[in-house]
């Protein structure tokens, strides 16, 4: 599948329509705050989700849906054992259940290791935390009943200030993307093209502007590097991480833009 873009552009590079000249101090704040905070893993079923290119489906190595679908009942009932809520998890019914991100029941910590370290389990995102939480990803821009997180306010008070000052009617989902050394994020999109009417409001914010983000061009099968501290590009095109010898994070925050600044945002592309 060819890239879409934004007018025209793989990506756009935000830098010069934004203030960041506090970003060089949230980064100090991310930094030690990603030391106390409880860090979650996220991103470890793409290819079950049907959401990756048959051309990078390997990339995805063992997914964590097929590996779950795979267990015996002995494993299952370990696996049930260390929900949050074992009570929820029926065994008669897990054939009938989906387990994980969008769907009906969340993985706990404890899973999410458990898979890790039993099956090989590889989740790109092991240090993603939530910051404004978001159930399900259709409702990522609505702000109805969401408010940053009290870890968040305790930790992270100038990276809340620097969101709040982004040029957003609302924002409704905010989290910061960890990947540790030698992992690659793996590729995916994260809506259907053919459903989608225009791009998803969004800014990523890459405080040290070493995340190694790719626009994915399917048709061509070649990586186009997305450059800059803060950047927007069509989530329904492929996109990924390249894998590099040191942690890396970014801060995506998901909303709606103010109307000046989207049509400030289109003229600079074009």
């Amino acid at each position: 599948m060819a890239i879409r873009g934004l007018w025209g552009r793989p990506y756009l590079c935000l830098e010069p329509l934004l203030d960041l000249s506090t970003l060089p101090a949230v980064h100090e704040e991310v930094c030690l705050a990603l030391t106390q905070a409880p860090l979650q893993y996220t991103g470890g079923s793409h290819r079950s989700m049907g959401i990756t290119p048959p051309s990078r489906e390997d990339d995805c190595l063992v997914d964590y849906a097929e590996v779950i679908a795979g267990m015996s009942d002995e494993q299952f009932e370990t696996f049930r054992q260390l929900a949050d809520d074992p009570a929820s998890l029926d065994p008669a019914r897990r054939r009938l259940s989906t387990f994980g991100e969008e769907r009906e029941h969340p993985l706990s910590r404890r899973q999410m290791a458990w898979l890790k370290i039993r099956f090989g389990v590889y989740f790109p995102w092991k240090g993603y935390l939530e910051l404004i939480p978001n159930r399900d990803w259709g409702d990522k821009a609505n702000p109805e009943g969401k408010a940053f997180t009290g870890v968040a306010r305790a930790l992270l008070p100038k990276t809340i200030a620097l969101v709040r000052s982004l040029p957003f009617l609302h924002i409704g989902r905010c989290n910061v993307m960890g990947l540790e050394a030698h992992d690659h994020g793996t590729v995916h999109r994260d809506g259907d093209p053919a459903e989608q009417t225009e791009p998803d409001h969004f800014i990523t914010l890459c405080p040290s502007a070493d995340k190694r983000l790719f626009v994915w061009d399917d048709d061509e099968r070649r990586e186009i590097p997305v450059e800059g501290r803060a950047i927007w590009f069509n989530d329904h095109d492929y996109h990924g991480v390249s894998a590099a010898p040191y942690f890396r994070y970014s801060i995506r925050v998901d909303g709606v833009f103010e109307p000046e600044f989207l049509e400030r945002v289109a003229r600079a592309a074009r």
